[in-house]
């Protein structure tokens, strides 16, 4: 048996291993250069919008269906607002999302089909009426409070009609009404309410204009949203009231429209008055009248008061009176003033009699007496004075000298002992050597000694201090 070769890397065949990112991107080339741009019709389900403001949904007929998105700058260009279960119409380009391997769509162009196509194109209609100014609030004018005919202009066959003539007879009986019998659905609706708006501002009986309809679906209500109807309401110069369909219903010729009621017989009270509330505001008006007549009444009778008491205060009596009496005024202001001027005057005499009499000579004398015999008694008061005053100051001076004088403290047992040969006071016993002449004062004479000894030893317990023994020769 043979035996097996040895395995060879060598000898193995070359392998071309492909990443998973190789492969999406190789599948996303081949898809995008294999599909030109398709238009692709579909219902719109999982619809998402992110932060981003891109958009990404499925679209799906009864069979498949396919993720595709929608990047921002090409959904800032859409018309309309998708939502979930719309039919649409896509321009996309078949694509690989790569990054997960999703087979999708890049939609470049999105618009609904069918009854979405209709609205849209509606809904731009309605736009660019409103840029021309067609429902422009401050354009619309004010119904007449009290019409004198009014122009109905709807079906002449119609429970439109039946319903507005109802309520107009029911509200206001003498109120009459025109009808402009006109197409309100299916071909030709939009020119015959066009001709029938036309003829009644021509004719010009009518000054107000009620346009309605009954209930009917969005097909039944096309005529109502012609550019032709619209532009035909703006240009009547009576004012019009629209009354088309039900409450949900609303136009273009409902946003044109000077009012607009909800049904056709709403739009009929809206524009007749109301006969029992006219009554009642006539009952309230002849009320107010009353008791504005009554108010005015009395108003007048106190003018006339006032008017007559104005005349008798005018009347020349009462003008005399008036001045008679400001004359007994001005007499009596008058006395009052000459008795005030005397008292002033009387008080003023008293015054300078008063100075006069202190001026007097008389007083002058006795008040200078006065002062006289003040000024003697003082003077003679003064010596006196003087005296004393003299008298304690020299006392004052004596015991000040007296406490100050040598001889008092002689007199107390001391003594001044000096050289008789030149006089100087002698403090210490070395200052006098025995044999020198001394002169001893006392406080009552003197005495002339001589030293005979000189004793340093002290006395009186001071130790060390010299002593002189004196011999007394005689007292002077």
């Amino acid at each position: 048996m043979p035996r097996p070769l040895a395995h060879d890397p060598s000898l193995a065949p070359t392998r071309d291993v492909w990443t998973v990112s190789r492969l999406n991107r190789e599948t996303k080339a081949v898809l995008e250069g294999s599909f030109p741009s398709l238009w692709l019709q579909g219902e719109l389900s999982s619809l998402a919008q992110p932060a981003s403001g891109h958009l990404y949904f499925v679209l799906k007929d009864a069979h498949a269906q396919v993720r595709a998105a929608m990047f921002r700058p090409r959904r800032l260009l859409l018309r309309f607002r998708p939502a979930n279960g719309q039919q649409v119409l896509i321009r996309a380009r078949v694509t690989l999302y790569d990054a997960r391997g999703e087979f999708q769509l890049l939609v470049e162009h999105m618009e609904p089909t069918g009854d979405g196509a209709w609205w849209l194109e509606l809904e731009r209609l309605k736009q660019r009426l409103a840029a021309d100014g067609l429902f422009r609030e401050d354009a619309k004018r004010p119904l007449p409070t009290f019409p004198r005919q009014i122009g109905l202009i709807t079906s002449p066959s119609g429970a439109a009609i039946r319903d507005l003539l109802t309520v107009l007879a029911r509200r206001f009986r003498a109120l009459p009404a025109v009808i402009y019998p006109v197409q309100v659905q299916g071909d030709g609706a939009a020119e015959s309410i066009v001709r029938a708006l036309t003829l009644a501002a021509t004719r010009g009986e009518c000054d107000l204009l009620i346009l309605a309809r009954g209930g009917g679906s969005a097909e039944d209500l096309m005529a109502f949203n012609d550019e032709r109807v619209v532009r035909a309401i703006r240009s009547t110069p009576q004012p019009v009231v629209t009354g088309i369909g039900h409450e949900i219903d609303v136009t273009l010729a409902d946003l044109a429209a000077d009012q607009r009621a909800a049904t056709p017989s709403a739009a009929a009270e809206l524009a007749s008055p109301s006969a029992p509330d006219l009554i009642q505001r006539i009952a309230l008006l002849r009320r107010r009248l009353r008791i504005a007549g009554r108010r005015r009444w009395v108003e007048a009778g106190q003018r006339l008061a006032a008017s007559a008491r104005h005349l008798r205060l005018l009347h020349p009596m009462a003008r005399l009176q008036s001045r008679a009496q400001t004359l007994d005024d001005l007499e009596r202001r008058l006395q009052m003033a000459t008795w005030s001027r005397i008292d002033e005057a009387r008080r003023r005499l008293g015054g300078a009699a008063a100075s006069l009499q202190a001026k007097h000579p008389g007083q002058r004398l006795r008040a200078l007496g006065y002062r006289t015999q003040s000024l003697r008694g003082r003077l003679d008061r003064i010596p006196e004075r003087m005296i004393k005053a003299r008298q304690t100051r020299v006392a004052a001076a004596v015991r000040g000298l007296e406490a100050l004088s040598p001889l008092a403290t002689l007199g107390r047992g001391f003594a001044l002992v000096s050289r008789v040969s030149d006089g100087q006071l002698i403090r210490a016993s070395e200052e006098a050597a025995p044999g020198t002449h001394i002169r001893i004062q006392l406080a009552v004479g003197r005495l002339i000694a001589r030293v005979d000894e000189v004793d340093d030893s002290s006395q009186a317990g001071e130790p060390g201090r010299p002593s002189a023994a004196i011999e007394s020769h005689g007292a002077a």
